[in-house]
């Protein structure tokens, strides 16, 4: 989340008249995330989120991401629910972008969450692979093998970064997409399931946020990244009592197949990989309009070089 298209006052009040959801009492940017412009919009019958949708958002994955928070709210999973206009549409432009308004959720992202936190929001991670069964829509990893490529060669200047990071980033892309497996349980995951995008309220998952890289991919790959994100250090040691807790939280809502366990290494490292690119890219490729600093690709080149020493899915707490 980030501004990178301003909204005056008048053109949200003009913008409100499709909705029936009151009158704006406090309207700001959110300065947070890289991917598209956030508004916090206080009305007098509650709290909501405006995103225009900005950067790598393609306007037809927006049906599926939105369609996606409807469906996993109705079963029960907390996460924003679009607006619906007067006439019933979720999407609008404003502003020469599609956008759309969201509920807001209470809570708040931990920066350093504990092994009682992560084993928390590691079962809301499994009770959303099993929600999302049913859901009619379908996409893509884009961000999966398939795009690491494209990305990688659209990187220029890696090594001003951290020395030797181009050599790293080619030399495990050729590893990776040769080794990724097949066939493993697959449906729609988060993609995303960082610490910021699950807020607690004190020690409850008050609600799961920003589903904008969703896609269809394996659900073994989801914990993969969560324990990525959740589960290092700040030194880039791995902290395995985390990692005990996330694996064993989302193994007692969601079993894990012999085929998922084997392929959990290969799959630590692809997500570290993915993270790697996105941010090494963005990072050389600065928006001087955003609000926000890129995020440091080197905690990433520092989680890649832990895992490629990792032989077996127990060294994560297996």
């Amino acid at each position: 989340m980030a501004v990178y298209t301003e909204v005056s006052f008048e053109e949200l009040e003009r913008l409100l008249k499709q909705y029936d959801i009151g009158q704006p009492l406090s309207f700001k940017g959110i300065a947070e995330g890289i991917e598209n412009s956030n508004f916090y919009l206080q009305t007098d019958r509650g709290a909501f989120i405006l995103t225009l949708y900005e950067k790598r958002v393609n306007p037809d994955d927006l049906p599926f991401f939105l369609g996606l928070m409807e469906h996993l709210a109705e079963r029960g999973v907390h996460c924003p629910l679009p607006v619906k206009t007067g006439d019933g549409k979720s999407l609008v432009s404003l502003n020469g972008r599609h956008a759309a308004i969201v509920t807001f959720l209470t809570g708040i992202s931990l920066r350093r969450p504990d092994a009682a936190h992560c084993a928390a929001a590691a079962t809301v991670m499994a009770e959303l692979h099993k929600a999302q069964e049913g859901f009619a829509l379908s996409r893509p990893n884009a961000l999966g093998p398939k795009g690491w490529r494209p990305l990688a060669e659209a990187i220029h200047g890696a090594d001003t970064i951290e020395d030797g990071l181009g050599e790293m980033i080619s030399s495990s892309l050729a590893e990776l997409v040769a080794a990724w497996p097949g066939g493993l349980p697959s449906g729609v995951i988060h993609a995303d399931y960082f610490p910021d995008n699950v807020l607690f309220v004190q020690d409850q998952i008050g609600g799961v946020i920003d589903f904008y890289f969703a896609c269809n991919d394996f659900y073994i790959y989801d914990l993969a990244i969560m324990l990525n994100s959740w589960c290092f250090e700040l030194d880039g040691s791995y902290n395995i009592t985390k990692g005990q807790a996330v694996i064993q939280a989302y193994r007692a809502a969601r079993p894990l197949g012999e085929t998922e366990i084997a392929a959990l290494p290969v799959l630590m490292r692809g997500a570290a990989l993915r993270f790697l690119l996105t941010r090494t890219y963005d990072w050389l490729n600065q928006d001087p309009n955003a609000l926000v600093r890129p995020k440091d690709p080197r905690e990433y080149s520092k989680k890649l070089r832990f895992h490629n020493k990792v032989k077996h899915a127990r060294e994560y707490g297996l």
